[in-house]
């Protein structure tokens, strides 16, 4: 879906826990720079390709992932990614989760789990499991990091906005000239609402309320959500609201 010139919203099919799904990684487009950002779960290569061509980019002139942050399902495909386009694409990401990215540290989802593993159910034993394999045989290399209040020279400039919660270096990107936050996992929109991610998915969940607070000094016409899709329905109010706890 385009969103605004360069900016497309790709829209990946996925199974969530046993359910149907859709996940949004957002593609900008801007003369010889293709950036994808976000990657999928792991085994989505195939789908995240055949959404870049149907925007009418050829998939081999990818040059440039930018991770919103280290979740499974945000990293999953870029080691498949990596090894598909080898030393052509650029990995960035914020300096907090470069470590988790590249397997020094241990996923915070993962450490979480783990710290509960005797009283998990089976069900989600096995999901640590995987996901702990995972991350043990798909380690990637960041090669730049990113810093807050950064301004990337794409598609008319792009800030990166430092906003931690979720977990402890998410960003979100936001261009001033087509006024478009791209969220993350900060933000969702579920049947047709705005609404903050769910606090169990947090790790830290006042820092997650402080980010809240910072994405509304931004102008925000459009919120592309990687969960739930666009919204733009008088969104700065809606920004506001969630930051106050409405």
């Amino acid at each position: 879906m385009k969103i605004a010139n360069g900016i497309y919203m790709l829209e990946i099919s996925a199974n969530i826990l046993g359910t149907p799904s859709v996940i949004n990684p957002t593609l900008i487009w801007d003369n010889d720079t293709v950036i994808l950002i976000d990657t999928g779960f792991p085994g989505q290569l195939p789908l995240i390709r055949e959404a870049i061509e149907k925007v009418g980019v050829s998939f081999a002139k990818l040059n440039m992932v930018i991770l919103t942050h280290q979740d499974i399902d945000h990293v999953g495909s870029l080691s498949n990614i990596l090894k598909e386009l080898p030393n052509s694409v650029k990995v960035l990401a914020h300096k907090e989760e470069k470590a988790y990215i590249q397997g020094e540290k241990l996923p915070v989802k993962v450490a979480q789990l783990e710290a509960h593993l005797n009283s998990l159910p089976n069900e989600m034993k096995a999901i640590y499991e995987k996901m702990k394999a995972f991350y043990e045989n798909n380690k990637s290399s960041i090669d730049e990091t990113l810093t807050d209040g950064e301004e990337l020279p794409y598609s008319g400039g792009i800030t990166v906005v430092y906003t931690p919660g979720h977990t402890p270096g998410h960003i979100s990107l936001y261009s001033k000239h087509y006024k478009v936050l791209i969220a993350g996992d900060i933000l969702q929109v579920q049947g047709g609402a705005l609404i903050q991610a769910p606090q169990t998915s947090n790790f830290d969940t006042n820092s997650s309320m402080e980010s809240l607070k910072k994405i509304t000094q931004y102008d925000i016409e459009t919120v592309i959500c990687y969960h739930g899709g666009v919204y733009k329905d008088n969104t700065n109010k809606r920004i506001a609201e969630l930051a106050n706890g409405l």
